[in-house]
């Protein structure tokens, strides 16, 4: 037997090099390396103490070696390429729902307006604890997946809400997301245009909203792609199209392959090129919602409000393997109108590691202003709301904001949601909150705190210094809660947000915002302002 798996790793092998391409110059390096990969799987296979299992030996192997290059370099075996191809082609319908799991606890963060989540009176906070008389804990694939299914199927869940259980019955309903779930009057000559992905709807549903606000009076629109993760690298170049004339470059690819090489321009008529816009990004804006603001930041068609985008400049392909198998590899960078990067993170031994502003190159938009490669999109007008520090996300990831945000719904369920703000009191509420759930903040210095204790504990040091830095450990404590302060103006913007959510949807917190978030306020006066707006496009 174990001869015969020795002849299908030599087979394997020869397969493998005989699929690589002549021109690649490091061949011999690459065949030796294989070859003695080849010899250390079947010596492992052959000798090991314990039966080992050749495909899950293998798949980790692989996994660890695309894991050291990006995160977006993925192999996928039969089983995943079978499951992807059987999602993509059935006609899935969901609750409009959306689950977050913290530990072992499944809580309901997100509810679609209309849909069976929200007629069957579920509500965000809800803890699910069964689905069709299956516990949770049984559940090892992702939750959201195992929640969707045909139009019209039933699905029973068990939930615990505060400190009472009920089952509800849910039928699943057929989606049609819109690409735009928010369009409005900012004010009487400004419009709001949210867009949240890119579909392949998108620039059809931006301009639908953009000529619909003009008649209504819009002489200047706002665009939001706050959030927005991306999608459709097409509907990024047309979404920009709506704004800038034909056959103008948006974006380009440049790789070591030169087929992967590749620009890409507008081939429709715009909408509109003269309207003043203004774009919102932040953090979690990334690839598309890049590109488009990117690109309209270095045409000086757009001024760009809000925080630092995310930083994804990597282009991914697929590719098909043997017996089923798929590899998806990143293949190129993309680079906008101006020359600049948009990629973040550069990515050694596994390790992510953003680039420094020292190490960014200078690049010079339309009209000569100076722009900034490496680090995402840096909004010309920075709005100290929209950036999320390590610690505020540390809240939201431990479900912190959403917790409290839930107890204060359910304190206060006749809040006039229109009209809230997080104040003094709300916010001083949400200290002691945290503070009377014994949370443990998460802070970079903790780590290399308790490594020092623990190096000094193992070099033997003075007993006297081990208690100095034991006593600095709990003063870090104190100092950690002052965190609270310096984060202030974000937290309060996501408790306000998550808030609203609970009574209003997400649409409510568009409403809310469009008339109060720190960012629209600081988008709207820039284009109420012709001289500033000239003067930051350098017009």
């Amino acid at each position: 037997m174990k001869n015969i798996k020795y002849i299908l790793i030599t087979a394997f092998s020869a397969v493998i090099l005989s699929g690589f391409n002549t021109y690649k110059s490091d061949f011999f390096e690459i065949a030796k390396q294989i070859e003695i990969f080849t010899a250390l799987y079947k010596e492992v296979n052959m000798n090991y103490v314990d039966e080992v299992n050749p495909a899950e030996l293998m798949d980790t192997a692989i996994t660890k070696m695309l894991s050291d290059l990006d995160p977006y370099t993925n192999f996928y075996n039969e089983q995943d390429v079978e499951e992807a191809r059987i999602n993509k082609s059935a006609s899935y319908a969901n609750l409009g729902l959306v689950l977050q799991k913290l530990e072992d606890k499944v809580v309901i963060t997100d509810i679609t307006k209309d849909f069976a989540a929200d007629e069957s009176g579920l509500k965000l906070g809800d803890e699910i604890l069964s689905i069709d008389g299956t516990g949770i804990e049984n559940y090892t694939n992702n939750l959201g997946e195992v929640l969707n299914g045909t139009p019209n199927s039933a699905v029973s869940l068990e939930i615990k809400r505060q400190n009472s259980k009920t089952t509800v019955e849910l039928k699943r309903k057929l989606s049609r997301p819109t690409s735009v779930p928010f369009f409005g009057m900012a004010d009487e000559k400004t419009g709001y245009i949210v867009l949240s992905k890119f579909t392949r709807t998108a620039s059809k549903d931006v301009g639908l909203a953009l000529l619909e606000l003009k008649d209504q009076g819009a002489e200047q629109i706002i665009l939001d792609l706050r959030k927005n993760p991306g999608g459709l690298l097409s509907e990024a170049v047309n979404v920009s199209n709506l704004f800038l004339p034909k056959d103008q470059l948006i974006v380009y690819t440049k790789s070591q392959i030169k087929e992967y090489n590749n620009t890409y321009a507008t081939r429709n008529e715009p909408i509109d090129t003269e309207i003043p816009l203004t774009v919102l990004i932040n953090e979690r804006s990334a690839s598309a919602s890049e590109i488009v603001s990117g690109s309209l930041q270095d045409l000086d068609r757009a001024v760009i409000v809000g925080a630092r985008s995310f930083g994804k400049g990597l282009v991914q392909r697929p590719k098909p393997l043997k017996y089923g198998t798929q590899v998806k590899i990143t293949i190129s960078r993309y680079y906008l109108p101006s020359g600049r990067g948009i990629q973040a993170l550069e990515y050694k031994d596994g390790k992510s590691v953003r680039k420094s502003i020292e190490n960014s190159k200078a690049f010079q938009t339309k009209n000569g202003r100076t722009v900034y490669d490496g680090g995402g999109i840096k909004p010309d007008i920075v709005v100290e709301a929209e950036e999320i520090s390590d610690f505020t996300q540390s809240l939201l990831d431990d479900l912190m904001i959403f917790d409290f945000s839930t107890k204060l719904a359910y304190e206060n369920p006749n809040l006039d949601w229109k009209t809230f703000e997080v104040d003094e009191k709300v916010y001083s509420n949400f200290v002691d909150y945290i503070e009377n759930r014994n949370y443990q903040i998460k802070v970079e210095t903790d780590n290399k705190l308790e490594d020092f204790i623990q190096s000094a504990e193992k070099d033997n040091l003075d007993p006297k210094f081990i208690e100095k830095l034991n006593d600095l450990k709990a003063e870090l404590k104190d100092e950690k809660m002052n965190l609270f302060d310096t984060y202030k103006t974000q937290i309060s913007a996501l408790l306000t947000d998550e808030i609203i959510k609970h009574f209003a949807y997400e649409e409510g917190v568009y409403e809310h915002n469009l008339q109060n978030a720190e960012v629209i306020k600081q988008a709207k006066n820039i284009l109420n302002n012709e001289q500033t707006y000239n003067k930051i496009l350098g017009l």
